[in-house]
């Protein structure tokens, strides 16, 4: 469990800027680069691009039935269950520490009206910064 938070943490902390030595101020971004020219390509992806979950699995099933755009109850959830999967949960307390699990490490959000418990995914964006390949080619052919 614990894991998986640290694993979550890691993605989306913040990474501190460079500090200017010269005029001593904090969190300043370089203006020029030292001799280089410093291209980054930005890509944004969404975290259940990356997210693989084993096949079969409680969890498995969880993922592929809740959506985005609608909040879910459990009845919908074993029903979309078992028309993708043809698996039938007779009991539905298995389902809920994974619901739970997810829902803490803010994967799924809750909503409790009246008495029923729906569920939804949250749309969790990553921006992913690359550095020009044409830089890493050259670096490579100096290299060899």
């Amino acid at each position: 469990m614990m894991g998986i938070l640290d694993f979550f943490k890691g993605i989306f902390k913040k990474q501190r800027t460079d500090t200017n030595p010269k005029t001593g101020l904090e969190n300043m971004p370089k203006i020029y680069a030292e001799g280089e020219e410093t291209k980054k390509e930005t890509e944004i992806i969404s975290i259940w691009d990356v997210l693989k979950l084993t096949e079969h699995t409680q969890a498995y099933h969880l993922v592929s039935v809740i959506s985005f755009d609608e909040w879910i109850s459990m009845d919908e959830i074993r029903r979309r269950i078992w028309d993708l999967f043809q698996i039938d949960y007779k009991n539905e307390r298995s389902l809920y520490p994974y619901l739970k699990t997810m829902v803490d490490i803010g994967l799924i959000e809750t909503s409790n009206i009246g008495g029923k418990r729906k569920w939804r995914k949250k749309d969790l964006l990553v921006k992913i910064e690359k550095k020009k390949k044409e830089k890493e080619e050259i670096e490579l052919k100096q290299t060899a």
